[in-house]
């Protein structure tokens, strides 16, 4: 096992998860976009199985070189609704707040992919925080604010507990939601400092883990994710949809119940966004509809996300999911349509 995250091509080869002779192409794509893979993630990598799903959500491969016309570098329309910096506000109650632009690991299907990482958009300066936090003080209608990046859980308790007093400083903010892959992908940075430092009286604190296969509810994950819950902070899930990682119902299904195991609810089924160069990872809409309407039933309404798809341009997200209502009625899980009402 390695001891350090592995962030370069040369450092992939030394840990066996890329053949040498890769090495040139890879290093176009890592000049491109950022590499880290932690030690509890390339632990889990079987690098013998070329279609390994944790290899694929982490280690760069040539395909990332294959643009198509309809990507887009902000492929959900950041930049059209942020009017400063570090303040995304696309829907009126709430807004994100992206403190940082680094990741303990970085996905090769990221949205941001173009604005992450050691050569991405800088950190916030302590000029542009105050800015960010002045528009959230001077919008009343924010109820919610959403930490994002980046990972905020990269950020040290200290850092993170400035940030929640200064949060908690106004009165109309109620909700503030953590956005991090940090408790699957590095779990010993959940301690019990950086736990503590979430909590302010009078906020209602929720975490987002950030998770696309069952492997990585590892038992340093599931003890890390039990700290927030036992603390009091609930925790959601979210997914992306990738092709050869979790495009079919068993896969879905063994994540989904590994998350309500671990006390986390699944929030979202992210259809996979026109980020450049991640089209190898994409499914259909039609596709990931069908996936969907293979665990209705099957699988306790626990582990039901809702699967979306964020309108390119930034124009919101949307659910996408199976319709079961036709002309004739309704449709049940088995396929059978039924009249409603039902006819005397």
């Amino acid at each position: 096992m390695t001891s350090a995250t592995l962030r370069s091509i040369p450092a992939l080869a030394r840990a066996g998860l890329v053949a040498p002779e890769r090495l040139p192409a890879l290093e176009r794509v890592a000049a491109q976009y950022a590499v880290a893979i932690t030690p509890a993630m390339a632990e889990l990598i079987d690098a013998c199985d070329l279609q390994d799903p944790i290899a694929r959500q982490f280690v760069p491969t040539e395909a990332e070189l294959d643009l198509r016309p309809d990507e887009l570098a902000d492929p959900i329309g950041d930049l059209a609704h942020s009017p400063v910096e570090g303040i995304v506000h696309r829907y009126p109650d709430r807004c994100l707040l992206k403190v940082n632009h680094a990741c303990a690991v970085y996905c090769r299907f990221c949205f941001r992919r173009e604005m992450v990482g050691p050569e991405g958009v800088r950190p916030l300066s302590a000029a542009s925080l105050d800015a960010a936090l002045a528009y959230i003080a001077a919008h009343p209608q924010i109820w919610e604010v959403i930490i994002t990046g980046g990972d905020p859980f990269i950020l040290s308790p200290r850092r993170l507990r400035d940030l929640m007093a200064r949060l908690a400083a106004v009165d109309h903010v109620k909700v503030v939601r953590f956005h991090t892959r940090v408790p699957a992908v590095q779990p010993q940075t959940v301690t019990d400092a950086l736990v503590a430092a979430l909590r302010r009286p009078g906020k209602a604190v929720y975490v987002a883990l950030h998770a696309n296969h069952a492997r990585e509810f590892t038992p340093a994950a599931r003890a890390a994710c039990a700290r927030l819950v036992d603390a009091g902070v609930p925790m959601l899930g979210q997914t992306v949809l990738l092709r050869g990682v979790n495009d079919d119902a068993a896969s879905l299904e063994a994540l989904f119940r590994a998350m309500v195991e671990t006390r986390i609810k699944p929030y979202y089924l992210h259809h996979g966004d026109l980020a450049p160069g991640t089209s190898h990872l994409r499914t259909t809409i039609a596709e990931g509809q069908a996936v969907m309407r293979d665990l209705r039933g099957a699988v306790s309404g626990l582990c039901q996300p809702t699967y979306v798809l964020d309108i390119p341009g930034g124009h919101g997200k949307v659910p996408v999911g199976p319709d079961y209502l036709s002309d004739g009625g309704v449709e049940d899980p088995a396929g059978r349509v039924h009249a409603y009402p039902p006819k005397s």
